[in-house]
């Protein structure tokens, strides 16, 4: 089943089955460049036997509130990144988690039992991001994650989560870091050195790496994802 709403013109996406049996879930938040919640919902049911609930949120201004400071952009395409991921994580937390939670518990009648942020490419630099700035989320999911991001790894170094995570989930595809983009270039180099951070801190953690580029299998690696950090 899905249930629509809006939230200063985002579109939050609540994608759930009527069959739980369990009376509290885990909710993951999906932030999406493109609404492709469906088929990873669809995908995801298939391959795991836990009940969850699946929340994207689409029509972001993507460089602008995926991101934690401002950077150039790189490519003549595309926009700057502007570094409004701050005040992102005020509506996601303020508004959207706790229309959300509302919702989950006043029309589908369930309580949630853990959040989980997720996101891939600059949404899984994100989610990490979020952790330092909110106590909302208990697992994240970085799947392709712009860790590329200039002074993240420093960023990560120097400061404390606000609550530590449980799990966190990362991955790439192997030809991610085979670019003539030197900033770009380094975010295998980077992705492993955060994984093994994190693990050193005691918290459960995964490197994975998939075949193809960035734009490769988009979906099926986020199912991955969810597979792993349900489990």
């Amino acid at each position: 089943m899905i249930k629509k709403i809006e939230i200063e013109n985002k579109v939050i996406t609540i994608y759930y089955s009527e069959n739980t049996k369990e009376n509290k879930l885990p909710v993951i938040i999906l932030n999406t460049f493109d609404e492709d919640g469906q088929e990873i919902w669809n995908k995801s049911i298939e391959m795991t036997n836990k009940e969850y609930i699946l929340v994207t949120i689409s029509n972001l201004n993507w460089n602008k509130e995926m991101s934690p400071w401002y950077m150039d952009r790189l490519y003549d395409k595309e926009d700057d990144y502007a570094g409004g991921a701050n005040e992102y994580i005020e509506l996601l937390t303020n508004k959207i988690v706790l229309q959300v939670t509302k919702t989950i518990e006043e029309e589908l009648k369930k309580k949630v039992k853990e959040f989980v942020i997720a996101g891939y490419s600059l949404a899984g630099l994100f989610a990490l991001y979020s952790i330092y700035k909110t106590n909302v989320f208990d697992k994240v999911i970085s799947c392709s994650g712009s860790l590329w991001y200039p002074d993240f790894v420093k960023f990560i170094e120097e400061n404390k989560t606000i609550k530590m995570p449980e799990k966190i989930y990362f991955s790439l595809g192997n030809k991610e870091s085979k670019t003539k983009n030197i900033i770009m270039s380094r975010v295998e180099e980077n992705t492993k050195h955060i994984e093994k951070f994190y693990m050193k801190q005691g918290i459960k953690t995964i490197y994975e790496e998939n075949e193809g580029n960035h734009f490769q299998d988009v979906s099926n690696r986020i199912v991955k994802a969810i597979c792993w950090i349900l489990d």
